[in-house]
């Protein structure tokens, strides 16, 4: 499904629909969730980073930057935790007890050669594909987590090196792997490579097969990827943050929740251990003054 978000809060309920689309097809790609001066000014950052990083010796031989823990690297990063045409779809999707465990930016100059065979097809999340086994393999595994892919750059058209998915494949836990793999394969069967414009979005499931594929464009790809996932599960990048510093103390009490401020991931904010929810762990606090819990939703308890 595409979306088009309207003027919304971060704290606008989803749509049943919405919310079924995604639990259908493992995602859904929003139009238009950044304005183009907002765009801008991420490419621009973006820009900056990368230049620190081509500069520090961190790119590959044909430039590409995959940068993990990114978020502090500018004011505007950190602002997209909360983001409000995106973040609604986070808690709506996940609950209140989340916060970012892995965060990328990802440039990509175009190739310079051709494409090589590769078999690229995967599931997000390591050990948790493997250590959290069910009694019925044929039963998914639970999510665990989930992403915002912000597309800076212009994806529109195929072959600019844009994320490539299998719609509905979150809910198998393995896919068939070509016996060779030195030589092409074919995509699996209802392969959709996802082409969006500047300032679009995509949301996707960590069980969800994917794979990178070839920038044989002329056009640099850039995005940055906020992964969400439960705050009893431990960080994938190493994002050391600064606390004294101006970026952590012009981050909102959620946004502080969101970047794993709570050492502990029960008590911090004070749990009851008569078994009552903590009230006062931040995202919860404001979805309950806003009236936004809901028992019928078992994450928004």
């Amino acid at each position: 499904m595409t979306i088009t978000p309207h003027a919304v809060s971060a704290y606008d309920p989803i749509s049943a629909d919405d919310r079924q689309e995604f639990l259908d097809q493992g995602f859904l790609l929003l139009r238009n969730v950044l304005t183009e001066d907002h765009r801008q000014r991420l490419e621009a950052a973006i820009d900056r980073v990368y230049a620190e990083e081509i500069a520090a010796g961190n790119g590959t031989k044909d430039g590409t930057v995959h940068l993990l823990g990114f978020l502090d690297r500018d004011e505007l990063f950190g602002d997209l935790l909360t983001h409000p045409p995106v973040f609604r779809y986070m808690w709506g999707l996940a609950g209140w007890n989340i916060y970012t465990h892995h965060n990328h930016l990802d440039v990509t100059p175009p190739a310079l050669e051709p494409e090589k065979p590769y078999w690229g097809w995967h599931q997000d999340g390591y050990r948790q594909n493997s250590d959290p086994e069910t009694m019925d393999p044929d039963l998914p595994r639970p999510m665990f987590s989930l992403k915002i892919a912000y597309v800076i750059s212009d994806l529109a058209e195929k072959g600019r090196g844009a994320t490539k998915i299998v719609p509905g494949s979150h809910l198998r836990n393995s896919m068939a792997r070509p016996a060779d793999t030195s030589v092409h394969n074919p995509d699996p069967e209802g392969t959709v490579e996802i082409t969006a414009n500047p300032g679009d979005a995509f949301i996707f499931d960590r069980r969800l097969w994917h794979s990178r594929s070839t920038n044989l464009s002329t056009i640099t790809r850039k995005m940055l990827f906020i992964g969400y996932t439960y705050r009893w599960i431990r960080p994938l990048d190493d994002m050391p943050i600064d606390k004294t510093g101006q970026w952590w103390a012009n981050r909102t009490p959620v946004q502080r929740q969101l970047l794993g401020e709570a050492t502990h991931t029960a008590n911090y904010w004070g749990i009851n251990w008569d078994g009552f929810i903590d009230e006062e762990i931040p995202l919860r606090k404001e979805l309950r003054s806003r009236g936004l819990l809901d028992r019928s939703v078992p994450w928004l308890r």
